[in-house]
C-alpha cells in the first residue's frame, strides 16, 4: 500500500508535520510528552471480509488506514493501529470474511479507551472504514459519553466530511450494501493495484428496497455496484485523497474546539 502524499503547506496550516505519528511505534516517554501536547487520537476500524471475485479481504482496514495516516500526517494527531476485524456478519456465508459480534467490539472499544484515558488521552476519533461497523461506533461513543466527563468521541466515516451525493460510486440504492463497488476499487487500484485482479470483476445492479439484507441474500458474487470495470486509479486517488483533506481540516478543528 502506498503512503499518503499530504501537502506540506496544508499540514503547517493544520499542526501536523507531514508525516504520520504511529502511536505503536512511540515509546512511552515519547507517549507522555506527546500527549502533554496533544491529548487526540485516531482510532481506526476496518474489517477483514469477502469483496468479491476481484479484490482482497483487507480492502476497509487498508483504506481508513491509509486515510488515518494521512490525517495524522496534516493534523499531527497520533494514529492507532487499525482494528482490522469489523461486524461483518451481514456478509453471510462468503468464504474468507472473519468478523466479531457487536458486543465484542463495544467492549474492545471500552477497553481500548480506558488505557488511554490513563495515559491522558481525552479526544478520540472512531474513524471507521467499514459500513456495517457504523451502529456499534455508535453504541461505544454514546457509552464513552456517559462513563466519562472529560473525554469527547466522535465516530466517523472516512468519507463523512464532504456531501455523500458528490462520492462517484455507480450506487443509487443500498445503504450499508453499496460494496466492493466503483468508488472502492478505484480507491484500491490506487492503493494496492497488485492486489486488485480486474479481469475478475463483475458489477451488480442495484435495486430499491424499504429493508437491509445481508449480501449473500442479495448478490451472487458479494459486490453490490454497477460499472466496476470502468474503475481506474486516477479516479481512486482524487477521492481518497480529498477524503483525506476533508477529514484532516474536521479533526484539526474538533481538536482544537472550546469545551462547552
Amino acid at each position: 500500500m502506498r503512503s499518503p502524499e499530504v501537502d506540506p503547506a496544508l499540514a503547517a496550516e493544520l499542526g501536523g508535520t507531514g508525516e504520520p505519528v504511529a502511536w505503536e511505534e512511540l515509546t512511552s516517554p515519547d507517549v507522555e510528552a506527546l500527549v502533554g501536547g496533544m491529548n487526540a487520537i485516531i482510532l481506526p476500524f476496518g474489517a477483514i471480509e469477502q469483496h468479491g471475485p476481484h479484490m482482497p479481504l483487507c480492502v476497509d482496514w487498508h483504506v481508513v488506514t491509509y486515510v488515518a495516516q494521512g490525517v495524522s500526517a496534516l493534523t499531527g494527531v497520533p494514529y492507532a493501529h487499525p482494528v482490522v476485524y469489523g461486524v461483518s456478519g451481514s456478509h453471510g456465508g462468503f468464504p474468507g470474511t472473519m468478523g466479531v459480534r457487536p458486543e465484542t467490539m463495544i467492549a474492545l472499544v471500552e477497553d481500548l479507551v480506558e488505557w488511554l484515558h490513563r495515559s491522558g488521552i481525552r479526544q478520540i476519533v472512531l474513524l471507521n472504514g467499514h459500513a456495517w461497523n457504523a451502529g456499534t461506533l455508535e453504541v461505544c461513543a454514546e457509552k464513552i459519553r456517559v462513563r466519562y466527563d472529560n473525554v469527547r468521541v466522535r465516530p466517523l466515516a472516512y468519507a463523512t466530511m464532504y456531501p455523500g451525493p458528490e462520492i462517484e460510486a455507480k450506487v443509487t440504492y443500498g445503504r450499508a450494501l453499496m460494496h466492493a463497488n466503483y468508488f472502492e476499487t478505484s480507491v484500491m487500484l490506487s492503493l494496492s493495484p497488485e492486489l486488485v485482479h480486474m479481469e475478475r470483476a463483475v458489477s451488480q445492479v442495484d435495486t430499491d428496497s424499504f429493508w437491509d439484507y445481508r449480501s449473500d441474500q442479495v448478490s451472487e458474487s458479494g459486490v453490490w455496484g454497477r460499472e466496476i470495470e470502468t474503475a481506474t486509479a486516477e479516479h481512486g486517488r482524487s477521492e481518497i485523497d480529498r477524503c483525506v483533506v476533508t477529514t484532516a481540516r474536521a479533526v484539526a478543528a474538533a481538536v482544537r474546539e472550546p469545551w462547552p
